[in-house]
């Protein structure tokens, strides 16, 4: 198997991210488990480790460069499919709070195993988004709510604004032409509460540019979002 961590620990350095030997080990771990359990489930369409360096571990430590984490937060990664980006996330900030949330629990289990074997905590729920969003112990519980390559803005404003406390945060995380879609997110952002944004813009070293949506939630969401998941889709605010 490549060995990744010269080349992550590397090309983290470039984009001003600290990864030690340590965590470097534990993406090297990471990347091991996730091409085994690759083969018998989809995971990913991204199997060549050099790309996975980029397109994922990096991909989602873009989430630090754009939002300022603080100590012991709780953050939820909605739609989080093979840990994309909270288990990167956990191993460079193991003091936070972290739930990865999926509606497939073959995924979570996965997710089980990479978590024993990196000696990461996490809480792994099954319930597709809108659910969690009208779960009582859930909703507006989180000071932070990210979801990467999950859905369409508008569509993914209302499965994730309704799961973050007043005042905290939602990043979505989209490759280039983030922008086109927060300008169609607007009406969305407005009626869910989340009304303070900003577009952070990284460039990673070969995968290219990254828009990261940052919204911070300045009002409670309203009784009746989320709604149905057939409903968000087919009628997005």
């Amino acid at each position: 198997m490549e060995d990744i961590r010269k080349d992550l620990r590397d090309k983290g350095k470039a984009l001003g991210i600290k990864i030690t030997e340590g965590q470097a080990e534990q993406f090297q771990t990471y990347m091991e488990l996730l091409l085994e359990w690759n083969e018998k489930m989809n995971l990913t369409a991204i199997t060549q480790p050099g790309e996975m360096v980029e397109k994922h571990f990096l991909d989602s430590l873009t989430l630090l460069l754009a939002c300022k984490v603080k100590e012991g937060a709780k953050v939820i990664d909605v739609g989080t499919g093979a840990g994309f980006p909270g288990i990167p996330l956990k191993i460079l900030r193991p003091d936070v709070e972290l739930t990865l949330l999926d509606s497939l629990n073959k995924r979570l289990t996965f997710l089980g195993e990479v978590c024993a074997a990196l000696g990461l905590e996490s809480r792994r729920v099954h319930k597709r988004a809108e659910e969690a969003g009208l779960d009582k112990a859930m909703r507006e519980s989180f000071d932070l709510a990210v979801a990467r390559a999950v859905a369409p803005l508008n569509i993914l404003c209302e499965y994730c604004l309704p799961l973050v406390k007043m005042k905290g945060f939602f990043v979505a995380m989209k490759g280039p032409g983030g922008e086109q879609e927060l300008q169609e997110a607007e009406h969305a952002l407005e009626v869910l509460g989340g009304t303070d944004v900003r577009v952070e813009k990284i460039a990673l070293p070969e995968a290219g540019e990254r828009d990261l949506i940052v919204v911070q939630k300045k009002r409670f969401t309203p009784k009746g979002y989320p709604r149905h998941g057939g409903t968000i889709a087919k009628h997005p605010l």
